[in-house]
């Protein structure tokens, strides 16, 4: 379990109006002034938006589209290895540029007619309920702004590379992108906030850190980690566990490292049945008997 405050900086707005984006200790960029102004510019931008009107435009920088480029051609092998095939045909049939960032205007243009998503800008950290009420509408909320560029392939929060490589590209993936909408129509319907937060640790196990048998080997279909350089190469001597909502719903975890535990899937079907059944059918009664076993263990 986890609060979903630490998956992100906070963001701050002075009595001038400036934005603030405050870094962890552990942040690569915590000392860089250039980077904390271009995390405050990008922030305010975000803020700035309101749903409706066009995404906003990021002027990238030449730096910056670097660090896209490093992360995705040192990404792209390792999804050859390890990835599902299902995210595997999902990335190809999204097609995003290797070159440079893409806008967000530009993922919702390739993955609208694929899968029915769009893309709306994030300063940050999104609210729970709202985040995943939005996934119920099939709006992801996705941040703009890239990891620090000494270190293309580290981020110890989630930026542009997660959520676009990571999930968009899962998200191209009509199955994929219905488990992740059955997710969000739960969160709607659910009246209490550790119901919600069931839910949103089942996702965690699986949309984000989820593997799954594939002929005899194991695979990794979690956004958390595809867009991971290091994950990619460790999950696999993980400790690995058969699907087990209870689990998924109550085993404590740290978000700062590599997941220790895992939870795999025969195949695809067996996740739409077992996580997909879940998230269709979850009520806040189911929820907090699923959580009170845990309790009495």
């Amino acid at each position: 379990m986890f609060e979903e405050g630490q998956l992100y900086s906070p963001v701050t707005v002075g009595a001038d109006g400036s934005v603030e984006v405050h870094l962890g200790a552990d942040h690569p960029g915590l000392n860089d002034p250039a980077y904390l102004a271009r995390r405050g510019e990008i922030a305010a931008a975000a803020l700035a938006w309101e749903p409706g009107t066009p995404v906003p435009l990021i002027g990238y920088t030449a730096e910056e589209n670097e660090v896209w480029r490093i992360a995705g051609a040192e990404l792209a092998p390792k999804h050859q290895r390890h990835a599902h095939s299902e995210y595997l045909r999902g990335k190809a049939a999204l097609g995003l540029p290797a070159d440079r960032v893409p806008q967000l205007a530009m993922v919702t243009e390739h993955l609208f007619p694929l899968t029915g998503w769009s893309y709306a800008a994030a300063p940050g950290l999104v609210p729970l309920r709202e985040f995943y009420g939005a996934l119920g509408e099939r709006v992801f909320h996705s941040t703009q702004y890239l990891r620090h560029p000494s270190q293309p392939l580290y981020t110890p929060e989630p930026d542009v590379i997660h959520e676009v490589i990571g999930h968009a590209n899962q998200l191209a993936s009509p199955r994929f992108a219905r488990l992740t909408e059955a997710a969000g129509a739960a969160t709607r319907r659910l009246e209490t906030d550790a119901a919600v937060k069931a839910v949103a640790d089942v996702f965690w196990f699986s949309m984000e850190f989820g593997v799954i048998w594939e002929e005899g080997i194991l695979k990794a279909y979690g956004a958390g980690i595809l867009s991971s350089f290091g994950e990619m190469d460790a999950y696999s001597h993980m400790e690995i566990r058969p699907l087990d909502l209870h689990q998924m719903a109550t085993i404590p975890y740290d978000i700062t490292t590599y997941q220790s535990v895992l939870f795999a899937a025969e195949n695809l079907d067996q996740l739409e049945d077992v996580v997909g059944g879940f998230f269709d059918t979850v009520d806040d009664v189911s929820a907090h008997r699923l959580l009170g076993e845990h309790a009495h263990a």
